[in-house]
């Protein structure tokens, strides 16, 4: 049994008294590619709301996070997942590993390519990975806004040749444009059945993750070079108090004393400007005040380290 056979055993049925319509359609589309090809930012796009974390840093997913599109008659459970990278550590490995996995467990798959940039070594092996899963896919080209016409209908023409995809959808994640289509796209390929989750649920990222998720953005869009690769954020306590203030004490784990200290930045300011940051956004998550205590700890070749991995939201065997 794997992971989307357990959500569609788990979650909450229907009630009762609500008649089912047999028309309705519910299934699972994965966002597929490389790292930094926009993947979470499509999703984000798509729920009307902010589910993924996103960096213009590679790899900055590191495990599925799946958010739930709601229609009427239809629901699309559509995973964000790492990008397919060629992996140095174990956690890397995790990661590509989950991410191809997913492949064969959906309805449909969506791979995504920075048209901007055009087609690369990377997005052809994501092609090929696809291939062999065999699941029904569709092809993105995303980032339109930054390449002229005359390109795109190019990329168009040379995707097409491959014949692994049943529709191409040019478009744009960061503005919107057409992501219409891609909805309406991916709503015909549903299979028929019940839907999996409540109309309220956005989301069934597990809160303590969400909160770290948001931290370890911040450390990505504030620091540079190897420093947002080689942390990790651990949530030590999360508690209410009487007068409804969440207190959350967390702490980044880092490789080595070098990255600490510019985590930590000249008198505390680098960790003041990351806690503030990430306080905003979690009141946001929370809907409600936050005291974010923040920690850093040095922990060499903790990218290897399976208990670490699991601490961090990564079913590592």
């Amino acid at each position: 049994m794997n992971e989307f056979d357990e959500v569609r055993q788990e979650t909450a049925p229907v009630p009762a008294q609500a008649p089912v319509d047999k028309s309705f359609r519910c299934g699972f589309v994965a966002l597929a590619g490389r790292a930094n090809v926009g993947k979470s930012t499509l999703l984000n796009q798509l729920l009307g709301a902010k589910v993924a974390i996103v960096s213009a840093v590679p790899q900055t997913t590191r495990f599925p996070v799946r958010g739930v599109l709601h229609r009427q008659g239809l629901q699309v459970i559509v995973i964000d997942t790492p990008g397919i990278h060629k992996p140095r550590y174990r956690m890397n490995e995790e990661m590509v590993k989950l991410a191809t996995r997913v492949l064969k467990e959906v309805d449909l798959v969506a791979v995504i390519v920075d048209a901007s940039e055009g087609l690369g070594p990377g997005d052809r092996f994501v092609f090929d990975q696809v291939k062999q899963a065999g699941t029904a896919s569709l092809l993105i080209l995303n980032k339109i806004d930054l390449m002229p016409k005359e390109n795109l209908l190019q990329m168009i023409d040379e995707t097409r040749q491959t014949g692994l995809f049943e529709e191409i959808i040019p478009l744009s994640a960061l503005t919107g444009e057409n992501c219409e289509r891609l909805e309406r796209v991916m709503s015909v390929r549903m299979p028929e059945g019940p839907p999996h989750f409540p109309p309220e649920t956005l989301t069934d990222l597990p809160e303590r993750l969400a909160i770290g998720e948001l931290i370890r953005e911040q450390v990505f869009l504030k620091t540079r070079q190897e420093v947002p690769h080689a942390t990790a954020v651990m949530i030590e306590a999360v508690r209410k108090d009487e007068k409804g203030l969440t207190r959350i004490d967390a702490t980044i784990v880092v490789d080595k004393d070098s990255q600490k200290g510019i985590l930590i930045g000249e008198g505390g300011g680098m960790m003041k400007a990351i806690g503030t940051a990430a306080r905003l956004n979690l009141e946001t998550l929370l809907k409600g005040r936050v005291h974010l205590s923040l920690w850093v700890k040095v922990r060499e070749g903790w990218r290897d380290d399976t208990a670490l991995l699991r601490l961090i939201g990564l079913p590592v065997p």
